[in-house]
């Protein structure tokens, strides 16, 4: 162990909910005779095995540095109690649990909240119910929309409503609730819905601008990047920090060190500097930067017209009209749309995408090109162009020919004449002699699901312009230096990889029946034996099919199966989930099944069937 300013201790508790309901809770405290603040991080996930590897490493270290830490599960998941909640339930019951919390003798009275992903985005909700309570909060890749553009995502939304259902279905662990366990799971089987139609139907509305000073962290190729500008842009009457970096989804070590600066502030008093900080530190290729404010007074939109500085060929010269109609596969090589350090998850080369796409190139460029923001691309269509998808991706293109991915945005088309495409935020650095390069498709499967028809769509490029933000330069942030800390090292966890392990990302192309067919294999697949004697399996196969030239063949599906086990018990359970989704003209249909194992023997089963409005 580490040394660190404080020795620590750490128990196991429950915290108590009005209702009665006790939630599972693991606590970290400094041993010192004073009140010390909280940090809390709350979450659907399950602290006995699911993230035990990185709770061990964080709160201890957070508690050596004087701050109380404490990993809740929330209703209905892991070894707490009840049945799940709803999207309000859950930032309530959060509510309490900081008021609880507050209120222990050990405690100054001060929260501070830590949350990521999904957990992240209820920290930002859960602050503004307790305001009074929680003084600080640092969230880290808020989860964003499911819809881009108007267009429904196909890009692992029905594998993360697999993942949440099957994560809901897994029992407690009798090791922690005992011979209740039972009574436990069963409850919580019969209450499950699968939430993949209340997230396509309509996104939940944003949490809105920071109710407490915020620190946003994220990665630019994390789709929470907009998210984290978003913050640091904000209407917000309390302080906000922004930082993107070259980072996965997910809290990075390297950042460690800067929340506990942020809570040593806000819950301690302590003046480390946190607000000397400008508004958004970001990494910019190969350096960092800083900007303040933000929006940056030292980024100004730079134009360029479709019938100009950039330019296409092989239209004839005598049509108005540039015409868009790609191949259905086009947006093979997107890449993971959450990215998780694999190797896979990354854009490849573009040149492929690119010769499915209609693309408008610059000339090289005379000086770098510092691109910091979200660009737009407004387009004049054809007034006869009916419904339709635009998916349009900024690649930069190198002497060589090598295009590497910048960013990308999609918009779903009603029948109207102008539309505007708004990209994802970038931060890169576009070298001198590359040149630009927009592509231009009418789907990107499997990111997208596609339109109803294959006709794509007509653009005018004189009365089309794509506006990029553009960073003046200056000097780089040599001062801003992010170094993982000395954490202490997790309970050893056994790992046995499956035998005949999936690649990253297979993609198959039947020549003869014209399809193509995509399938991902999660990093977390294998056995895992943790230091209590659990035993967990977890398999997971996501695949996409789509036929060349119809784009109502599109096919997604998941299937899921986590195995929990003790076998000195004779404690054994397996949760298998699937959930298929297929599109007529108008909807989205999805079927969702579960089955509940007990020692091999089936004890619950469920199906769904939803149509959901594209």
């Amino acid at each position: 162990m580490p040394s660190y300013p404080y020795r620590t201790t750490r128990e196991d508790l429950r915290v108590p909910l009005p209702d009665g309901t006790g939630l599972c809770a693991r606590l970290w405290r400094p041993v010192t005779d004073e009140p010390v603040p909280v940090v809390l991080e709350y979450s659907t996930d399950r602290l006995t095995d699911w993230t035990a590897t990185d709770d061990a490493r964080r709160h201890p270290w957070i508690a050596g540095h004087g701050h109380a830490a404490i990993r809740v599960d929330a209703r209905g998941h892991g070894n707490s109690g009840g049945v799940p909640s709803s999207h309000d339930g859950l930032a309530a019951d959060g509510a309490e649990v900081v008021r609880w919390l507050a209120a222990r003798p050990w405690c100054s009275g001060r929260v501070g909240l830590l949350g990521t992903g999904a957990a992240g985005e209820t920290a930002l909700r859960l602050a503004a119910l307790a305001p009074e309570t929680v003084h600080a909060a640092v969230v880290v890749c808020p989860d964003g929309p499911h819809r881009l553009g108007g267009a429904v995502l196909a890009a692992g939304g029905h594998t993360r409503a697999t993942d949440r259902i099957a994560d809901a279905a897994r029992p407690p662990d009798p090791r922690y609730v005992g011979d209740e366990w039972r009574a436990m799971w069963l409850a919580r089987l019969d209450a499950l819905e699968p939430p993949l139609a209340d997230w396509l139907t309509a996104d939940p509305p944003p949490a809105g601008p920071a109710a407490v000073p915020t620190l946003a962290v994220g990665g630019w190729s994390d789709p929470s990047a907009g998210a984290v500008l978003a913050l640091a842009a904000g209407t917000a009457a309390v302080p906000v920090r922004a930082v993107l970096g070259p980072w996965p989804h997910g809290l990075p070590d390297e950042v460690l060190p800067e929340a506990l600066r942020w809570y040593d502030h806000w819950l301690r008093d302590i003046d480390a500097g946190a607000l000397d900080a400008p508004a958004l530190r970001s990494w910019r290729t190969d350096h960092w930067c800083g900007d303040d404010p933000w929006p940056s007074p030292g980024v100004r939109e730079v134009h360029y017209g479709l019938d100009g500085p950039l330019s296409t060929a092989g239209t004839a010269s005598e049509d108005r009209w540039v015409h868009v109609r790609s191949p259905q596969h086009t947006g093979l090589d997107a890449g993971a749309h959450v990215p998780l350090g694999r190797p896979a998850d990354q854009p490849p080369d573009q040149r492929e995408e690119d010769g499915r796409s209609v693309s408008f190139d610059s000339r090289p460029l005379p000086e770098p090109l510092d691109l910091l923001g979200a660009p737009s691309l407004a387009l004049r269509l054809n007034p006869g162009t009916g419904p339709a998808l635009i998916a349009a991706r900024l690649c930069a293109v190198a002497p060589d020919g090598t295009s590497t991915l910048l960013t990308r945005g999609v918009r779903a088309l009603t029948a109207q004449a102008d539309t505007t495409v708004e990209f994802a935020p970038t931060g890169a650095t576009v070298p001198t002699g590359h040149r630009l390069r927009l592509a231009l498709s009418c789907t990107y499967w499997p990111w997208i699901w596609p339109g109803p028809e294959p006709s794509g769509f007509a653009l005018d490029p004189s009365r089309s312009t794509l506006t990029l933000p553009v960073r003046r330069p200056t000097p780089h942030g040599d001062d801003i230096i992010f170094r993982s800390p000395t954490l202490p090292l997790p309970p050893p966890l056994q790992l046995t990889e499956p035998l005949t392990a999936h690649p990253e990302r297979l993609a198959v192309h039947d020549v003869g029946r014209r399809e193509w067919r995509t399938e991902l294999s999660p990093a977390a697949d294998g056995t895992r034996t943790h230091p209590d004697g659990l035993v967990r399996t977890e398999q997971t196969v996501t695949a996409y099919r789509v036929l060349t030239a119809t784009p109502l063949s599109a096919r997604a599906r998941t299937d899921r199966t986590v195995r929990l086990e003790r076998p000195a018990a004779g404690w054994d359970t397996t949760v298998h989930t699937r959930t298929e989704l297929r599109c007529d003209p108008t909807h989205l249909l999805a079927h969702t099944q579960i089955r509940a194992e007990e020692a091999g023997n089936v004890v619950f089963t469920k199906e769904w069937h939803h149509r959901i409005p594209r």
